[in-house]
């Protein structure tokens, strides 16, 4: 029987090349886009309803069916669609069909180009490159392994950034958003933007995603997990973005100094007692306490923990593999939701904007938050799931 699934948050980033395949029956091509096309770059989330793809179950494999028949790449693609339904595993967390998951991992564990054109279905695989696909495959199909877990990497925006197991896969609506829609609501389209924070910031993707979109800001991302943060640090080093981009420890705000404060020490120096983790502390030097720290923020951006906690303990498997802090907003999802408004009220410039991800929590914010009057911004799939306050209805509403 076919599963359900909740609403969730689950608004997949693909893989540049491979979300644009087609799906080929067993005598088809393989038809991929150039790696350069601009499409790669335009990855579109998908609707809040439909967003965690469940195959239909029709068996639980316990080991993977005998694989010594497959030859091809197309031997080993139509026997791993096969497999993904059998065993109904969820999708969304890179891709959201059987086929575009599977021929990335392939591909991607061959080492072979995403961009590779139909010749490649037809290519011979060698004896020990067939050992790594099937022990590939029987972590994905029978440990129920996210596909991103296994090779390391997610994508938004045509940008590769790593992850693991200690960061929620990468996947937001901002990747649509932050390219033009947000500069709408910043004076001069957003040219003088100098500051920016990303509050639960994981893999660092979305600071990464400001700091290119903003040239001159510097972006602090924020999180309470101090794994989490090691991996932003991984991908912000990646990005040459350690002298823009400050990582820091912190429940919300608190461990952050409140506006005007003058910060003397350098990135990593006082973290201990500030809860800080500037990316400087192993890398460029990057120092915490510029002249733009004594300011208050253009933007606070967030895509923050917003599933209530009962949605988040019947997850399927492979979704309940990612970090639990990184999902969990509580029983209603608002936790931290209120209290990052209830922070951003001093912190917001008085041109700012607080702009949150809420996935289907629309009734929930209106009826709590009423009074920030909050607009709704419009996505291409039509789930208008980010709302926007404006700093001047933030500072004055009561809630």
């Amino acid at each position: 029987m076919k599963k359900t699934p909740p609403k969730q948050r689950y608004s997949p980033a693909p893989p540049p090349v491979i979300s644009q395949l087609v799906t080929p029956p067993v005598t088809s091509q393989l038809v991929t886009l150039p790696a350069t096309s601009p499409v790669t770059s335009q990855l579109a989330a998908l609707p809040v309803t439909s967003q965690l793809a469940v195959l239909p179950v029709t068996s639980q494999l316990a080991t993977l069916p005998v694989t010594s028949q497959l030859v091809t790449l197309r031997d080993w693609l139509v026997f791993a669609e096969d497999v993904y339904e059998r065993a109904g595993l969820a999708l969304g967390q890179i891709a959201t069909s059987a086929h575009d998951e599977a021929l990335y991992l392939l591909l991607r564990t061959l080492g072979w180009p995403l961009d590779s054109d139909a010749s490649a279905l037809e290519r011979r695989i060698e004896p020990a490159q067939r050992i790594k696909l099937r022990e590939v495959l029987r972590r994905r199909v029978v440990e129920r392994v996210p596909a991103a877990y296994i090779t390391r990497e997610a994508f938004l925006g045509g940008n590769r950034y790593y992850v693991d197991e200690r960061v929620l896969i990468p996947r937001s609506y901002f990747l649509e958003l932050i390219p033009g829609r947000l500069d709408l609501w910043l004076p001069d389209g957003g040219k003088k933007v100098r500051r920016v924070a990303d509050v639960c910031t994981g893999s660092g993707c979305l600071a990464i995603e400001l700091a290119h979109h903003f040239p001159k800001a510097r972006v602090d991302a924020i999180d309470l997990s101090p794994d989490a943060l090691e991996v932003a640090k991984i991908n912000v080093r990646a990005h040459n973005l350690t002298r823009r981009v400050n990582l820091y420890r912190s429940d919300v705000f608190d461990a952050l100094p409140p506006p005007g404060a003058e910060a003397k020490a350098k990135a990593g120096m006082g973290a201990a007692e500030t809860g800080m983790a500037g990316t400087g502390t192993a890398g460029a030097g990057a120092v915490v306490g510029t002249e733009a720290e004594n300011g208050k923020y253009d933007m606070i951006l967030s895509n923050p923990p917003y599933e209530p906690s009962k949605i988040c303990d019947k997850l399927p498997e492979e979704f309940q593999k990612e970090p639990r802090l990184a999902l969990d907003g509580g029983k209603d999802g608002l936790d931290i939701i209120r209290k990052l408004l209830a922070q951003a009220r001093e912190r917001i410039a008085p041109h700012g904007i607080v702009v949150i991800e809420a996935g289907g929590l629309r009734r929930a914010m209106e009826r709590t938050f009423g009074g920030l009057g909050l607009h709704w911004l419009r996505t291409k799939d039509g789930s208008d799931c980010v709302c926007l306050a404006q700093a001047k209805r933030l500072q004055a509403a009561r809630f």
